[in-house]
């Protein structure tokens, strides 16, 4: 398989890692020449000098790139005969997504959608509990993810009409987790606040299964730190974890006589690479021609209930989400 990466940011380093340990044959292109022959040196990538070069030259083709280049990218990619892996969020606007997915299905190509806390091993153990019924019916979720301001806030991060601002660009991925563990969310109320270039907001979500989720999200710890965490509590357990604990997710039940009161999950290594296994199962769907782990409608689903958040931030009231088809 022949995948081009286009951008040498972050993600594009990241994502060259993991493709260079799934063994693909890999290109790279981005504006900043310098940045991209130096990724290209350590993932034993060639470097394309345009885009159109890249596009006739690999079967994927992988966005990394600032969400405001997203729909272009991809519906050149799509044009080109490319299959298309795009980073959330995967663009400004609900009706920018759809074109995406419509483009790529006109061209009879595949659009993956990189959610890749769902292959975090804490995240995707923690939901497998709750559907093997270890902690009863879930009912409160709380999940937090906050970091430094991206870039130390001189990026086009901290631009808003370019990101989406920290709701879009960073809660979203738990807002996607909050979604496929507990089903969609009718209604979701949110405060926000900025200063500067940190940016923090919370936002609850009442689940139509009657289960309810409260998300932080931030860019306004100092530089370098970064933390993230997961309670969720059911009817007869409750699991949690955080990013200063160590590794095993644990889970807490009522203490019976003759029972531990606290159950590790089966052993989870710390250095299994998330980006390996999404893209890693991008391959295999392709290869088996098999549905990948993140649907059109859960991506789109994703999306409006981020755009929903924002909205009941900007505006100050709970905002009652409409029944998706």
């Amino acid at each position: 398989m022949r995948v081009g990466i286009v951008g040498s940011g972050s993600m594009g380093w990241a994502h060259a890692r993991a493709w260079h340990t799934l063994g693909v044959e890999l290109a790279v292109h981005s504006r900043n020449w310098e940045e991209a022959t130096r990724l290209a040196s350590l993932w034993d990538a060639r470097v394309s000098p345009d885009l159109d070069s890249l596009l006739a030259e690999v079967d994927v083709v992988d966005v990394c790139l600032p969400t405001f280049l997203h729909r272009e990218t991809a519906e050149r990619a799509a044009r080109a005969g490319c299959h298309v892996v795009c980073e959330k969020p995967l663009a400004l606007a609900v009706e920018d997504a759809e074109a995406m997915f419509a483009a790529c299905d006109a061209a009879g190509v595949r659009l993956f959608v990189a959610m890749v806390l769902r292959f975090f091993p804490q995240y995707r153990a923690a939901r497998e509990l709750v559907r093997a019924g270890q902690i009863g019916e879930p009912r409160v979720l709380r999940l937090k993810r906050v970091g430094s301001p991206p870039h130390g806030g001189t990026s086009w991060f901290g631009d808003e009409a370019r990101s989406g601002g920290v709701i879009l660009d960073l809660m979203l991925h738990d807002i996607d987790y909050a979604l496929w563990t507990l089903g969609e969310a009718e209604r979701v109320y949110a405060r926000s606040t900025t200063a500067g270039a940190h940016q923090y907001a919370q936002a609850v979500l009442t689940h139509r299964s009657g289960a309810s989720c409260l998300i932080e999200a931030g860019w306004a710890y100092p530089d370098g730190l970064f933390r993230t965490g997961i309670d969720l509590a059911g009817t007869s357990g409750l699991i949690e974890w955080s990013s200063d604990a160590a590794p095993p997710v644990q889970t807490f039940h009522p203490q019976k006589r003759g029972e531990q009161q606290a159950v590790a999950l089966p052993a989870v290594s710390p250095g299994t690479d998330p980006f390996v296994l999404e893209l890693g199962a991008v391959l295999a769907a392709l290869k088996e021609d098999r549905p990948f782990e993140v649907t059109p409608g859960e991506a789109l689903g994703a999306l409006r209930t981020a755009f929903a958040i924002r909205e009941s931030a900007r505006t100050g009231r709970a905002v009652t989400l409409g029944v998706e088809a």
